[in-house]
């Protein structure tokens, strides 16, 4: 059996994959673009991916690929259907990052709130010890402690969010399709119009597209933190960005991006540099202890797979 490993750059270098050669010849290529998808995946029966596409345009001919296993839990970037018609079993990986998006999500909401970065930068470019002053308080930042924290999607990770929320003292909103026991249920206009803190955890759908758009951010409070780690797409990123150069909201951090890398003409160029926004490279799922998690849960989707089960399979 031969298995292919796509894009091992984005899995990080650190990560040892040789447990993956338990069940057959192992190639790692450090990344597939859409030409070389066809040829890396010759002769492959399996293909473990993160970012790479899989459709009829990208791999017309799958020849022998049996199973494709994803090193993630969204699958938006496999065409489902062109798995069923070709018979390609594929499995995804549920729960093993959740630990460290939240940890990147309240770190992106403190650092916002508590204007860590500009706070260092009085420091580090020496004003701090020109000023003769002890204490520097200038930005005002505030406390948390009995804000409103609107939490869109509640699942293991927005659970997790919410749980730290409320350690923070803030009452927590939800949106969420199916109604939570745990929590303030609301819609979606009322959490943006209530909160002070809104994250994003909330998969990319039909019907989850652009759901923070230009309506959206209107309803919210000027002062509001915006944080968003769940899909690029999931908010107008041009409206985001147009929010924050008016001065619209208060402070936008944000994770993923509509396109990734993000080129030269994103919107989000002319807001990057801004003291109140914070823009991490898509890294909130790569803790160490995750990538290792998600690396042992492909070996077990493997395992399933080949004694026939149906571990964590998308297909069916």
């Amino acid at each position: 059996m031969k298995i292919s490993v796509l894009d091992s750059l984005t899995l990080g270098g650190d990560l040892d994959l040789s447990p993956l050669k338990k069940y057959g010849e192992l190639k790692i290529y450090s990344s597939t673009d859409t030409e070389e998808t066809p040829s890396h995946c010759m002769d492959s029966d399996i293909l473990v991916i993160n970012k790479v596409k899989i459709n009829e345009n990208t791999l017309p001919d799958p020849g022998k690929v049996k199973l494709i296993c994803l090193f993630a839990t969204g699958f938006d970037n496999v065409d489902i259907n062109y798995c069923q018609k070709h018979s390609i079993a594929l499995c995804n990986v549920v729960g093993y990052s959740t630990d460290s998006v939240a940890q990147l999500t309240c770190a992106l909401v403190l650092n916002l709130s508590c204007r860590i970065s500009e706070f260092s930068d009085h420091v580090t470019s020496g004003d701090y010890t020109k000023g003769g002053v002890a204490n520097y308080l200038v930005p005002v930042y505030n406390e948390l402690m009995g804000k409103k924290w609107g939490i869109i999607g509640l699942g293991n990770i927005g659970k997790r969010v919410a749980k730290v929320a409320e350690a923070f003292g803030c009452k927590v909103l939800v949106n969420k399709r199916t109604p939570s026991d745990e929590y303030e249920n609301t819609d979606i206009d009322t959490l943006c119009k209530e909160s002070d803190i809104i994250t994003i955890h909330t998969p990319l759908t039909d019907e989850t597209r652009h759901l923070i758009d230009e309506k959206r951010l209107s309803l919210m409070k000027k002062n509001v933190i915006l944080v968003n780690v769940a899909r690029g797409l999931v908010t107008d990123e041009g409206a985001v960005a147009k929010a924050v150069k008016e001065g619209r909201i208060g402070a936008f951090g944000c994770d993923v991006f509509s396109t990734e890398p993000f080129g030269n003409d994103h919107p989000f160029t002319e807001i990057m540099h801004l003291p109140n926004v914070c823009l991490t490279p898509h890294m909130a799922w790569g803790a160490y202890e995750a990538r290792m998690r998600c690396l042992d849960e492909i070996c077990k989707n493997i395992e399933s797979f080949i004694t026939h089960g149906t571990r964590n399979r998308l297909d069916i």
